[in-house]
């Protein structure tokens, strides 16, 4: 195993993407759910906000563990000044990716890992630039009417069966836009379990 946590991880997400995405890179875990409401923050900037998200959501977690290490994150997509998140209905996911066809929008994963009982934490973000073909109504209708955006931020899902035709151009890291950006989570992790042998 090339990463191997001193404790227990606990993968503080619903996203089943997250859970694949460690399971990929063979890391054991177990979910546990966070009730932090993400609306409760207001802050413009994607970085700050995907990393202020991703703490929040990790602390609020810590009652549920006695000894362990809490892994949080939260993505979303940027677009024209805007934070786009998961969409609240049909609608709002057509507007979504009427926005995003044909351009480039940013993505950005924040991510924490929170240890308990020490509440020692490291706190990072990726940000990944994609870039939409001009998608046309039926595209856009056909992809909605699989039911696959409605639980992902920006209203699309990158590894979703045929959205990789939509996909022209990506700049940064692919995992990041599924929801972890593996090769700093990675880097951090390592630096984060030093930091723990230290204390």
């Amino acid at each position: 195993m090339l990463l191997k946590f001193p404790k227990e991880l606990f993968l503080a997400s619903k996203s089943p993407r997250r859970a694949e995405l460690l399971k990929l890179v063979e890391i054991p875990f177990k979910i546990i759910n966070s009730s932090f409401e993400e609306d409760t923050i207001y802050e413009k900037n994607p970085d700050v906000y995907v990393q202020k998200l991703s703490f929040l959501k990790a602390k609020n977690c810590a009652h549920a563990v006695e000894n362990g290490i809490i892994l949080s994150a939260d993505t979303i997509v940027f677009y024209d000044n805007s934070i786009l998140g998961k969409p609240k209905d049909f609608e709002e996911a057509k507007y979504m990716l009427n926005k995003l066809s044909g351009n480039w929008h940013e993505v950005y994963t924040g991510f924490t890992l929170l240890d308990i009982p020490s509440f020692i934490s490291e706190t990072k973000y990726s940000l990944t630039k994609v870039k939409f073909k001009k998608l046309s109504e039926d595209e856009i209708f056909s992809y909605l009417s699989t039911k696959l955006p409605f639980d992902k931020a920006g209203s699309y899902g990158i590894q979703d069966s045929f959205f990789a035709f939509f996909v022209e151009e990506i700049s940064g890291c692919f995992y990041n836009v599924i929801g972890l950006p593996l090769n700093k989570f990675y880097v951090t992790a390592i630096d984060f379990i030093e930091k723990l042998k230290k204390n």
